[in-house]
């Protein structure tokens, strides 16, 4: 290059120097114009087109991520550090700074490249593998590229302030308490995704839930650093990663997993509708298809373990007698046995809580067989509409606080009987100021 500078375009312009000097710039500059115009409009392009033309998917990922189309710019660059020096008249320190400024580029340039290659092949590795969700590599990933460009920034710097890059390293190693310091985070979220990843406690589209963070949704991405959680609010709620780790957070994936969602509520029952059944009013509730055989069955138990005491000469008052709400208790079991949205493979029971202030808890515990919100919700609410509906049935009532309009009820009511009660007359009541003083008591001797 020097040589074809000499005689083909500087030998005319011996007698002025500095037209030499802008004639070799202006030559420099246009060379490595063409040559970043074929690298972009000619070699790029074919290159795409032989991308798009392909079966393979790994070229695709390589030209969305634009990793060619950076170290293209590497190529005017490299003219630019080759060429500079050969042109006549420049001060030995404008080439050296030039050479520099270009070699810094183009290790900027590649490591740009570098880091855009690691994101293809992460996006590589999420599409075509099955366990990508399970076992996501992008913390690593992220962590080859903080190398990287630390290594890049090194040779950067070395490049700029003409010094060898292992100056800079021994000062590196001086500086060490002050590195750790400045990469703590990266660190612990290093050790966090470490532990995450093998002991297999978050995956991409796991439902979890951390109060302390604001996060109760879906993990949509996880990276070195965070993990994007989407709340149910669509929200987008970011946790450092090394907060899983140091706090507890809950993990809904075993319920998806297991096919059942759990129901757990209670009904209020006003203890004071608990009663035992007669006769007449167990007949009526034969009628129930559900619970017909459980009390033709109770009826027999109940009559034989009641004759035996009758038997021994026992007192009526020991005899066992069926109630409301034990009945009702057997109603929503065999309720719930025979539903089709619960699950009945999982634990399934209807159970008395601790009687309070608020009534007589009655709890339903079962599972649903679709873990999916909407129909876990619809069918929680059916089942307690029907219970709820069904109550008056077995002559039972709910406990509820009284509300503004129960009071004023009450009171209206005790106001009309208030109004209806005998009518006093205020003559009769109130004596005359004439009238004579009534009789005292008679007189004793």
């Amino acid at each position: 290059m020097e040589q074809l500078f000499d005689t083909a375009l500087l030998q005319p312009l011996a007698g002025y120097p500095h037209a030499q000097t802008a004639l070799g710039l202006l030559a420099l500059l246009l060379g490595a114009w063409i040559a970043n115009w074929l690298t972009r409009q000619v070699l790029l392009r074919v290159v795409g087109r032989l991308a798009q033309a392909s079966p393979t998917q790994w070229d695709d990922a390589l030209m969305s991520r634009r990793v060619l189309a950076r170290l293209a710019n590497v190529v005017p660059a490299l003219i630019i550090l080759a060429g500079i020096g050969v042109v006549p008249g420049l001060p030995e320190l404008l080439v050296t700074v030039v050479r520099n400024v270009a070699l810094a580029y183009v290790v900027l340039t590649i490591a740009m490249a570098v880091g855009n290659l690691l994101n293809a092949l992460n996006d590589i590795y999420e599409k075509n593998s099955r366990r990508a969700r399970e076992r996501p590599i992008k913390g690593y990933l992220q962590l080859l590229k903080l190398i990287v460009y630390i290594i890049a920034a090194v040779l950067i710097v070395a490049s700029l302030i003409n010094r060898s890059p292992l100056v800079l390293l021994t000062g590196l190693g001086a500086m060490t308490a002050v590195v750790m310091l400045v990469f703590k985070d990266t660190i612990l979220s290093l050790v966090a995704s470490v532990q995450l990843s093998s002991n297999d406690m978050l995956r991409v589209d796991d439902w979890i839930e951390m109060p302390s963070q604001g996060a109760d949704g879906d993990v949509i991405d996880i990276s070195l650093h965070t993990v994007k959680v989407q709340n149910w609010d669509k929200t987008i709620s970011t946790i450092p990663t090394h907060r899983l780790i140091s706090e507890s957070f809950r993990n809904w994936r075993g319920m998806q997993q297991s096919g059942g969602r759990r129901i757990k509520r209670s009904l209020l029952i006003d203890q004071n509708s608990v009663r035992f059944l007669d006769k007449p009013e167990r007949d009526h509730l034969r009628r129930i298809a559900l619970i017909d055989g459980y009390l033709d069955d109770q009826r027999a138990e109940l009559e034989e373990y009641n004759a035996k005491l009758e038997a021994a000469g026992k007192d009526p008052v020991n005899n066992r007698r069926a109630t409301n709400l034990g009945t009702f208790r057997a109603y929503i079991t065999a309720y719930l046995r025979a539903h089709p949205g619960v699950n009945q493979e999982m634990t399934l029971m209807v159970r008395q809580l601790a009687p309070g202030p608020t009534g007589l808890p009655m709890e339903i515990y079962c599972f649903s067989a679709d873990v999916g919100w909407v129909a876990y919700e619809n069918l929680a609410g059916d089942i307690f509409d029907h219970l709820l509906a069904v109550l008056p049935e077995f002559g039972l009532k709910l406990y509820q606080a009284p509300g503004g309009a129960d009071v004023a009820d009450a009171l209206s009511r005790l106001g009309g009987a208030a109004s209806d009660g005998p009518a006093m007359d205020d003559g009769a009541s109130m004596p005359a100021d004439n009238a004579p003083p009534p009789p005292g008591p008679p007189a004793t001797a």
